[in-house]
Formats: structure tokens, sequence, C-alpha cells
């Protein structure tokens, strides 16, 4: 099943919406439904049942090496800015991307997976956004279709190596983006920092710069002499957020 009948699915039950849909709506963002906030309160509540309050405190669980407390915390989604340098999420969470000027999608430079081919003299490096055999499967299903070939003439085309990163490649000119049907739609890679910036306050200066959290731990993290503080538990005990 695609994304595409998932989504008319979920919709069509109440489960979810594309959030501000009547605008054009915003994409990687979406609402929760009549039945989606339900079923998201109803697992919430099942977890926290099963994790923290149904927690037996004298009864160590399957693997674990002694018994132990369980307690709650919820951070807020946006702290200090230090917390995320000390962390090294501000230094290291930012990946490589490249975008296809054609399809208008963007990918990891480093998960984009191609291959050299060569017919009648021109030479392409064909791509796909997949991996294992399921690369290599579309890498020749979109070279077919490039060269204009059909299945059965899939031994005229000459493969140089094996499939590889397009992390290898350093001139684009030669390279058929995983939606494109033509050459050189990829731009150079950019650095992409992966933390989802705002401001904190009225002014939007860069002492005001903060990130919503893109882990969740480190809430629990920073609070963990609060915790023990105000609730006098011992360690080893888990903490639920």
């Amino acid at each position: 099943m695609d994304m595409e009948k998932i989504v008319s699915l979920c919709k069509r039950r109440g489960f979810l919406f594309q959030s501000s849909e009547i605008y054009g709506g915003l994409n990687g963002f979406w609402d929760y439904g009549p039945m989606g906030v339900e079923l998201k309160r109803n697992v919430k509540e099942c977890w926290w049942r099963d994790m923290v309050t149904s927690h037996d405190e004298l009864d160590a669980p399957p693997g674990a090496p002694a018994p132990y407390e369980m307690t709650g915390l919820d951070t807020t989604i946006i702290m200090h800015p230090q917390v995320w340098k000390c962390s090294g999420h501000y230094d290291l969470f930012h990946d490589f991307m490249v975008d296809c000027r054609e399809s208008k999608r963007r990918y990891r430079h480093d998960q984009v997976v191609g291959r050299w081919v060569t017919y009648q003299g021109q030479r392409a490096f064909v791509t796909a956004n997949a991996a294992g055999d399921e690369a290599s499967e579309e890498i020749e299903r979109r070279a077919l279709k490039f060269f204009k070939l059909r299945g059965k003439d899939a031994e005229r085309l000459e493969w140089q190596g094996e499939p590889q990163s397009l992390t290898t490649v350093d001139d684009f000119a030669e390279v058929l983006a995983p939606e494109a049907k033509s050459l050189g739609t990829l731009t150079e890679p950019r650095e992409f920092n992966l933390m989802f910036k705002t401001h904190v306050g009225a002014l939007g200066g860069p002492e005001a710069e903060a990130f919503l959290r893109p882990e969740t731990a480190q809430g629990i993290f920073v609070n963990f002499k609060n915790v023990v503080d105000s609730t006098r538990v011992r360690v080893p005990f888990g903490i639920a957020q």
C-alpha cells in the first residue's frame, strides 16, 4: 500500500488531516482528527499505565539486574541552547542534502545510491533512493527507461562497478537523480541543521535563539537532580516522559 492510499484512508476515517489543508497544506505537518486524537490518547494512557503506574518496584522485569522504581516527567519542547551544545546536537546534528531542480525533491547526500552505466557512448550515474537488492533493481529499471530500452535489451547496457554512494561522485552533470528524467538536475550538497530553530522573546537576535528538542531524553538528564531531590528515589530508577 502506497502513502497516498494510507493518507486517503486516514482522512476518510477521521484519523489524520493535513495541516492548513484549505490553504494548500504544509508538507510534513499533520493534524489529529476526531478518531486520531482518541487513538493517540489511548496509546499514551496504555503506555503510561504499563511503564509507570502499573510498574512493580519490588519485582525485577526480565533482563533487569534488580528491581527499580519508576517515576514520570514532562519537560518543555524548547530548552536552553546550551543543553544542545553540551549534548553534541548543536555541532553534530546535521546532514548534507541535495535538491533535484526537476522533481523538487530533497535527498540525503549519503543515502542516494547509484551505478555508472554506458550505452552507445553515453555515460550516466543512475541513482535510486533505496538500499540493497531493491536499489539494484530500481537502478536497472531506471537505466532502461532513461535509454529508452526494453527489459529484453538489458544486456546491451555496460555497467561499471557495483552500486555506490552519491558521495563518491564529484561532478553531478552525468547524474540521473532518483525521480528525474534528465541528467544534471541535482544541486551541490548543502549542510542542513536538523534542529528546528525558533526565538524566545520579542526580539529575534542571535541571543534569543532556541531549538525544539531533537531528543526527548535531554529533558530527563537536566532534571535528574530535581527528580532525585523531590521524590527520594534511589539508583537504579527509571524516568518516563
